[in-house]
């Protein structure tokens, strides 16, 4: 039997997969999202790009997508896997510390962006009910593209999603509120009471066949050994769950995030999460592809002022109000302008409800056109606002947090000047013997992140002068140079002695030949990498052939004192000529 082959599919199949194919590794090397280079070749492949011109180059046709509907329900199984990938990084148990996080920020953030949204709209012409549904569309943020660029353990990427989660929970309310008033008659609250009623039911039904069912139809998987069983037992689970959700009125994406949270739940989640991830790639590039084939650049080239006004205008108020609710939640000023441009744009879902709005004759098919395009064009920017939001952060905790700050009344302790992972273990071992510290780091990510751990750090340039000595160093117990910087090391080693006769100063050399140019400078103590790690191996290999711990470490004491006191002589007797010449040069003058 002949087996037909719909050409016009397998073409933009192969579109889609080559695209695939060479956008991940070719922006990968120039360490540019990938999400740019989706939505770029769906501005090129699309109807208004190379595919307006198949008519006059037939040969067009093969690189290009012609069937646009056809390919959108495989972008929206991107966005539902998407949601399904997200519930397996969460637990239960943390969903439910992010409670007040989710009910109270996150409607903070919709609600309040939206009402801003209407009423600018409303005073440039726009009726009441058009200006709401507007306001709550575009007050929504894109789930597809802020977690894979925020993640969901970082701080920013935790206030980024706890406001996209109650998006995603308040999408199906958002649309039967838009219904309600609609001049032509809403479905009405009874049917909205109803919908929450099947949506309860579901949910509970989802969460007792996830604990009895899961457990053995995944054990049962496993137990094939088969990788193409588990991968499909996993893929039933996300859409049994969705179409679920669908069937009581709620989002497929609600049932996706449920039947990953219920599989997170199970010791099967690191499998789950790995056979999962191709297809949720490339879904994801489908969908992006489908937000670039979206974009006419004709009609943005001829309309692009206003369109631009109107972008600016929404990710203005949705920055604005994320980073006010943010700092009123406590967080930092820059995880809180990180955070605001980034939820700044539009969302895909800002789609879904501007066609709900239409529908409803809220609004005209103009206006609709309009902001379609303008949600096209953020979802365009997300990665660019990303960019500048990091930008930004680092900028404001350049300015925003001066060093007497982190330095109490009584002084600021003991120093540490650079905190890698040198820098780090001395932390933690000044804090177990109750040790007061500061540390000092130029890499505004990495205090970032030690802060989020409960160091205490601040950001600064070591090289700066007026840094060192706003650090108040006379009156500092200790200083520690931890910097992978041997010049910069020996630099500060000597500007430091000369502001503080007495401070000891103990210093990470690389070998024994900088720790004699370390002890020149001034150090009290200098500690070669390559001297320590030979002195560990001896230890280690004496261990293990069975010579006693005691007289093990009594030896490696003995030695490492001799070779301190060596590399100590070697600096002195190269200092020595130097003074000599200095005082016979005193004599002669």
């Amino acid at each position: 039997m002949a087996i037909e082959i719909n050409n016009q599919g397998v073409s933009d199949a192969l579109v889609i997969l080559g695209a695939a194919g060479l956008v991940i590794p070719a922006f990968a090397r120039f360490r540019i999202s990938p999400v740019i280079g989706f939505i770029l070749v769906g501005i090129a492949v699309g109807p208004a790009g190379l595919g307006a011109w198949v008519a006059d180059y037939p040969w067009l046709y093969y690189v290009t997508i012609s069937n646009q509907p056809a390919i959108e329900p495989f972008a929206e199984f991107g966005i539902i896997l998407l949601l399904f990938s997200i519930g397996l990084e969460l637990s239960f148990r943390r969903l439910w510390t992010m409670r007040r996080l989710v009910f109270a920020l996150g409607a903070a953030e919709l609600l309040g962006a939206a009402a801003i949204v209407a009423v600018g709209l409303h005073t440039i012409g726009q009726d009441w009910p058009g200006a709401i549904g507007l306001g709550l569309a575009l007050a929504l943020s894109s789930t597809a593209l802020v977690l894979p660029l925020a993640g969901t353990t970082s701080a920013v990427g935790r206030g980024a999603f706890s406001m996209l989660l109650f998006e995603d929970v308040a999408l199906v309310p958002i649309i039967f509120a838009l219904g309600v008033m609609s001049p032509r008659g809403g479905a009405g609250l009874d049917e909205a009471a109803m919908v929450a009623v099947r949506g309860v039911l579901a949910v509970g039904a989802l969460f007792m066949a996830g604990r009895f069912v899961l457990p053995r139809l995944f054990a049962q998987a496993a137990r094939t050994k088969s990788p193409e069983l588990f991968l499909a037992a996993s893929l039933m689970v996300v859409i049994v769950a969705s179409v679920v959700t669908v069937a009581a009125g709620l989002s497929p994406i609600v049932g996706a995030l449920i039947a990953g949270l219920l599989i997170a739940e199970t010791e099967y989640r690191a499998e789950v999460e790995a056979i999962t991830a191709p297809f949720r790639g490339l879904a994801l590039g489908v969908f992006l592809i489908t937000v670039g084939m979206s974009l006419d650049l004709r009609l943005v080239a001829a309309n692009w002022p206003s369109l631009l006004t109107a972008l600016v205008f929404v990710v203005a108020v949705k920055t604005v109000v994320t980073f006010l609710l943010l700092r009123v939640a406590n967080a930092r000023r820059g995880v809180a302008a990180e955070t605001g441009l980034l939820m700044g744009s539009p969302s895909e879902t800002t789609l879904i409800v501007l066609a709900a709005a239409l529908g409803a004759g809220l609004i005209q098919p103009s206006t609709a056109s309009f902001w379609q395009t303008v949600t096209a064009i953020g979802l365009t920017l997300t990665p660019l606002l990303a960019k500048g939001g990091r930008l930004a952060a680092r900028w404001i905790e350049r300015r925003g947090e001066p060093v007497e700050m982190a330095i109490g009344p009584e002084g600021p302790g003991t120093v540490v000047i650079g905190f890698g992972r040198v820098g780090r273990m001395v932390a933690d071992m000044l804090t177990v013997h109750r040790q007061p510290y500061v540390a000092i780091e130029a890499d505004i990510d990495a205090v970032a992140a030690g802060k989020r751990k409960g160091y205490k750090l601040i950001f600064g340039d070591a090289s700066r002068t007026e840094l060192i000595e706003r650090l108040d160093l006379a009156h500092a117990r200790a200083l520690i140079l931890t910097m992978d910087d041997p010049v910069l090391t020996v630099h500060l080693a000597r500007r430091v002695r000369a502001l503080a006769p007495n401070l000891p100063i103990i210093a990470r050399a690389r070998d024994p030949e900088h720790a004699t140019e370390l002890y020149r400078a001034g150090v009290t103590d200098a500690v070669p990498e390559t001297l320590e790690s030979s002195l560990q191996l001896s230890e280690a290999v004496l261990v293990d052939l069975g010579v006693a711990m005691g007289p093990v470490i009594a030896s490696i004491h003995e030695k490492r004192d001799e070779l301190r006191q060596a590399i100590r002589r070697d600096a002195a007797l190269e200092r020595e000529p130097r003074i000599r010449r200095l005082r016979g040069r005193e004599e002669v003058g």
